[in-house]
């Protein structure tokens, strides 16, 4: 892809370079009379009477990066929309709220979304056209944003009353579409039925060879393994419960082995654009470290195998060097672009992590002892990650033609055959790998790195503390749960209100790593609420530090105050009063974050079994019988709230270690805990004379 060369003069600025969003700041010297999401963009568009034009994206995004190259730089497509039209930039994941109101549009007008998205609005906001990415001149098969821009453009001269109609039926529509509610008495759904069925859609859509539920593009979900492992949990001895695991133990080996994991840097990219996990979208977003830790943690507690252990020490590995704050924060997010080299004027999609078959070969020329005369580290190496002298990335997958003759590392070869191949013993296979993955990463420290994202969401933290959390507890590691306290402690710093105890949404790094607040400083969403609630009590089962179970609680009463809907139940996504958003929502769907009320309904179930507070329980019931019907017909779309329906239905069981937190006996009795999975199971230690008390109670 091309993108801006480093040689290129710096344009003037537009408002946007005043924004803390990286995001924003990317596009804020464009050609583009572009306003941040606010008042002062509406009241333009009114005033003038001109329609909206709204882009939105996020600063990792490959395909924003190719729509700003193409269209947002060009000088006269950047006149034709500042002429016409309020230009508005909006970061996704600064602003969810915006960003889901119209993705509901375009998703329910186009059948498909996603970013960059591009929505026409009315002065007023109402969306009439919308997509996403639009290449900026006409072709065969498209029609190009110019011409797109200059259409629009005409008919609001001449058609104003006709579009304006049309944008309000819409509305009326997108109403109706998103209502989620219950009837007050209405049930929770019967959780058999429930399971069965999500079971039956997942094993549908699997892919026997290579694992993973679609065939391509090819995505992480976690939120389908976290129901796997839960439907194997309560049916161990069935075939059906046998196939769970076998298909969740699967996906996460072919993953782990696949050009999605990054072999040398350690981390996930986003998502895999073939079936066979191989060539990526190379960003790699804090929220799937976070996942992907407690799943491949999980996957370690189930079965045993170190492999999973490995990797998940890996991902956190990753997320603490490369996306962690000196302050005890993480960052969002890491690009797919960067320059080759540091001469380079034009950044490449994977050109940090793609390799030439002549660069191995010069990194790993060493001769292997013990292999066939002549065989180099180089040889081994290539032959076990899929190497080849033409590259093996297929010209399908790379339309820019920006990965020619590179590679990308995929594990095509079991450890057992590559031995076998050269002649090797297993361990020594092991030391010559770990060593060209050592001589690969230094090789590799010398490129440009990527653009990260320095921006810091509560949301995402939280769920990067339930992975070390987690891991910690599983794996007995207690650097990994000091690392979770120090996010959590970074969060309770920098993303809490002084005063209201309310969240922040985000917040930013400054000037010598000094983390920073914008001008107006965003609010929590529902989800970051649910996700360092979830996180909090995830610490607090590894730590047994009372001070985040007691934060967690009081957070989950803020989250009461401000997103429960008394009247239709569940939690909207977002907080009532501002006249800038047209609909208030309610996820439906969990996909590569699990939606906020389906998380939300097992930490209501853990807050009300810590405090006795009865109608936590009554809450959590009352958000299965608003997404009841969902849940009964199409549980594939929210496999996180089918499992918690599990939960409902069972109970909790509480573990109960009653003894000196810091005893040596307390500590391994804890382990013994932590090294099993039960689903249900939530763990406390209560300090108690130990001739007084039996040492683990059960409740029901």
């Amino acid at each position: 892809m091309a993108t801006a060369g480093r040689s290129s003069p710096a344009r003037p600025a537009n408002r946007l370079i005043y924004e803390k969003s990286p995001y924003l700041q990317q596009h804020a010297r464009n050609p583009v009379d572009w306003y941040p999401w606010g008042q002062e963009a509406f009241d333009k568009a009114k005033q003038e009477n001109k329609l909206i034009f709204l882009s939105v994206g996020y600063s990792t995004c490959h395909w924003c990066h190719v729509m700003e190259e193409e269209s947002f730089k060009n000088q006269e497509i950047g006149e034709i929309m500042s002429k016409n039209f309020v230009c508005i930039k909006v970061d996704r994941e600064e602003r969810p709220d915006v960003d889901k109101v119209y993705m509901t549009f375009v998703q329910a007008t186009s059948g498909g979304g996603g970013w960059p998205m591009s929505v026409w609005l009315t002065p007023d906001l109402k969306p009439f056209v919308g997509g996403t990415y639009f290449p900026p001149e006409d072709s065969a098969h498209h029609v190009g944003f110019r011409t797109v821009l200059l259409r629009i453009a005409e008919q609001w001269r001449q058609n104003q009353e006709a579009l304006l109609q049309s944008s309000q039926r819409i509305l009326e529509a997108l109403h109706s579409l998103s209502r989620v509610g219950t009837q007050e008495h209405q049930a929770a759904p019967p959780a058999q039925e429930v399971l069965t069925t999500c079971f039956q859609q997942l094993s549908g859509s699997y892919d026997e060879e290579y694992g993973g539920f679609s065939q391509c593009p090819k995505f992480p979900t976690p939120v389908n393994l976290n129901f796997l492992f839960t439907y194997w949990a309560l049916r161990r001895t069935t075939p059906e419960g046998a196939r769970a695991l076998q298909m969740s133990l699967h996906t996460l080996k072919m993953m782990a082995h696949g050009g999605i994991h990054d072999h040398v840097g350690q981390g996930f990219h986003r998502y895999s654009t073939d079936r066979h996990w191989h060539v990526p979208h190379f960003e790699k977003m804090l929220y799937d470290q976070g996942q992907l830790a407690v799943v491949y943690s999980r996957a370690f507690q189930i079965s045993g195998d170190e492999f999973f252990a490995d990797v998940a020490a890996d991902i956190l590995l990753y997320a603490s060097r490369d996306l962690g704050s000196q302050t005890g924060g993480f960052y969002s997010a890491e690009d797919a672009d960067s320059y080759p080299t540091a001469a380079s004027s034009k950044k490449r999609e994977g050109a940090f992590c793609v390799w030439a078959a002549e660069e191995v070969r010069a990194l790993l020329p060493d001769p292997v002892e013990g292999a066939a005369e002549g065989t180099t580290l180089g040889d081994v190496f290539m032959h076990h990650y899929g190497v080849k002298e033409d590259g093996n990335v297929s010209p399908r997958k790379d339309p820019h033609k920006e990965l020619q003759g590179k590679n990308v590392l995929i594990v095509r070869s079991s450890p057992e055959l590559t031995a076998a191949r050269f002649g090797l013993q297993p361990g020594q296979l092991s030391a010559v790998l770990q060593e060209g993955r050592h001589r690969l990463q230094a090789a590799r420290a010398q490129r440009p790195r990527p653009h990260l994202d320095t921006k810091m969401l509560a949301s995402w933290n939280g769920l990067m503390i339930s992975g070390f959390a987690q891991a910690g507890a599983v794996l007995a590691k207690q650097e990994y749960v000091s690392r979770a306290a120090q996010a959590a402690g970074f969060v309770r710093r920098h993303l809490l209100e002084p005063g209201s105890g309310r969240l922040l949404r985000s917040c930013y790094r400054g000037e010598a790593d000094v983390v920073e607040q914008s001008a107006a400083p965003i609010h929590g969403f529902l989800e970051d609420y649910v996700f360092v609630i979830q996180g909090l009590f995830d610490l607090y089962e590894a730590s047994l530090d009372q001070s985040w179970l007691e934060w967690a609680l009081q957070l989950q009463h803020t989250q009461d105050k401000l997103f429960w809907d008394p009247k239709g139940f569940a939690y909207f996504s977002s907080e009532a009063g501002d006249p800038s958003l047209l609909l208030r929502l309610k996820d439906d769907q969990d996909g590569a974050e699990p939606a906020a009320n389906s998380v939300t309904v097992t930490n209501l179930l853990r807050a009300a079994s810590y405090s006795g507070h009865k109608e936590w329980v009554e809450k959590a019931g009352q958000i299965l019988a608003a997404f009841s019907e969902k849940l009964q017909k199409i549980p594939l779309a929210l496999p996180e709230m089918a499992r918690a329906t599990a939960v409902f239905h069972r109970t909790l069981k509480q573990v109960v270690i009653c003894g000196d937190p810091q005893g040596e006996d307390t500590k391994e009795m804890l382990r013994c805990v932590h090294s099993t999975f039960i689903p249900n199971k939530r763990g406390r230690s209560i300090p108690w004379p130990r001739h007084q008390c039996p040492s683990v109670t059960q409740l029901g």
